[in-house]
C-alpha cells in the first residue's frame, strides 16, 4: 500500500472513530486531505475497498473501516511507539488516597479505566500462585458481631463481618485471633479449609465463629485462579449506536455477567505488553463486532495481572493503549507498596 492510500485510510478510521458515520470522499477532502480532489480520494477509496480495508454498508453511503483496516491501524500504532502515558495525572487522581483493601483497588481501577476510556473495563488481580496467610484478626464491631481480617502474602486483605455468640468480649476475640494465626500462618486458603474443622473439633466454645472463618476461607479458595475481577462501565456500551440493537445488547450483558468466562477472555498469557483483538479475532460470538484491548501489569515478585477494555471496533485505540499503559504502571506500584507493607507485619496485633 502506498503512502497516499495509507493516509486516506488513517483519515477514514480517525473520522469514523469520532462520528460512527460512514465516511465519504468529500469529508476526507475537506477535513484531512485538502490538497486532493474528491474524485482522486474516491478512486483511492475504491482501491481500498477492493483490498478489503473498507466496507460500504449501503450503495449511496460512505465507507467504514473493516476489521482488516483496524488491524493495520493498530499494528502501525504499536510499531511507531506512539503510545504515551499522557494520562498519568488523571490516573493518579483516582488513586490519590491509600486504599487498604486491594480488592477495592481492583474495583476502583475498573471504574477509573471505564471513565477514562468511555468503554467497558475489566481488571484482574495479580495471579501466579495461591496466596498464603500471614495474619488473621477478629475485631469487635458490636456486642454480636466482629470483623474478620485475613492478610495474605499477596497483599490482599479480605474483611467480612460475622456474627459472634453472646458474651464474647474483645479479649476473647484477640485470643482466637492469636490461635488462628498461629495455626494457619503460611497456609493457603485450601490448606486452611482442611485445618479449620480440626481446630473446631478441639474447641469446646465458639465453634460457630470458627465455622464462619472457615466459610470465608472456602470463598477465597473457590475464587479460582483468576482471583477478584473488577468490572466498570458496563452501561457504557449501550450508549454506542452499534448496541442500539436489543439482541446485541442482551448478548453483551449476558457475557459480562458470566465473570469466569470474562476472565478467560481478558487474561493475557506470556510477557506481551499489549494485545489487541479486533472483531472476529476475539473468538467470542457475543462480541464479534467489538475489540478487546488488554495490557499486563506485574508486581515485583513476578505476579501478573491483566487490565482491559471492551468497546466497538471503532474505539480510540491510541487513547485506550495510552490509558492502559499508565494504569498498569500505577497498579504495579500499588501492589508493590502493599506487598512491602505486609512483609513487615508479623503476628496478630492486638486491637
Amino acid at each position: 500500500m502506498d503512502e497516499r492510500k495509507l493516509r486516506i485510510l488513517r483519515a477514514i478510521i480517525d473520522d469514523y472513530i469520532l462520528t460512527a458515520v460512514p465516511v465519504g470522499s468529500r469529508t476526507i477532502s475537506r477535513k484531512y486531505e485538502t490538497s486532493l480532489s474528491s474524485a482522486t480520494i474516491r478512486n483511492e477509496m475504491s482501491d481500498l475497498e477492493e483490498l478489503g480495508y473498507l466496507d460500504q454498508p449501503h450503495v449511496s453511503a460512505g465507507r467504514i473501516p473493516s476489521a482488516k483496516a483496524y488491524r493495520l491501524y493498530v499494528d502501525q500504532l504499536l510499531a511507531s511507539g506512539a503510545i504515551r502515558s499522557d494520562t498519568e495525572e488523571s490516573i493518579r487522581h483516582y488513586f490519590s488516597s491509600h486504599l487498604r483493601q486491594m480488592e477495592r483497588v481492583i474495583d476502583e481501577a475498573a471504574k477509573a479505566l471505564s471513565s477514562l476510556t468511555g468503554y467497558t473495563a475489566v481488571v484482574l488481580e495479580p495471579g501466579g500462585h495461591e496466596p498464603r496467610i500471614r495474619n488473621i484478626q477478629l475485631v469487635s464491631v458490636s456486642s454480636r458481631s466482629a470483623l474478620v481480617v485475613i492478610v495474605t502474602d499477596a497483599g490482599l486483605i479480605r474483611d467480612h463481618v460475622v456474627s459472634v455468640p453472646r458474651g464474647v468480649d474483645p479479649d476473647t476475640l484477640y485470643m482466637i485471633s492469636q490461635a488462628l494465626t498461629e495455626a494457619l500462618m503460611g497456609c493457603t486458603p485450601s490448606e486452611a479449609c482442611d485445618r479449620i474443622p480440626i481446630l473446631t473439633a478441639r474447641m469446646e466454645q465458639n465453634t460457630d465463629l470458627l465455622r464462619s472463618v472457615g466459610g470465608l476461607m472456602t470463598e477465597a479458595r473457590d475464587k479460582g485462579s483468576h482471583g477478584h475481577i473488577g468490572i466498570g462501565g458496563v452501561s457504557n456500551m449501550l450508549s454506542y449506536p452499534e448496541y442500539s440493537d436489543m439482541e446485541k445488547a442482551r448478548n453483551f450483558l449476558s457475557l459480562v455477567e458470566t465473570r469466569d468466562r470474562l476472565a478467560q477472555i481478558i487474561r493475557q498469557r506470556g510477557d506481551v505488553a499489549f494485545t489487541v483483538r479486533i472483531g472476529p479475532e476475539t473468538g467470542v460470538p457475543e462480541i464479534s463486532d467489538c475489540s478487546v484491548v488488554t495490557a499486563t501489569y506485574t508486581t515485583s515478585n513476578g505476579r501478573q495481572g491483566t487490565i482491559g477494555v471492551i468497546g466497538p471496533t471503532r474505539m480510540q485505540y491510541s487513547r485506550v493503549l495510552s490509558v492502559l499503559a499508565g494504569m498498569g504502571q500505577q497498579l504495579s506500584q500499588l501492589f508493590d507498596q502493599q506487598e512491602d507493607s505486609n512483609s513487615t507485619k508479623g503476628g496478630g496485633a492486638r486491637e
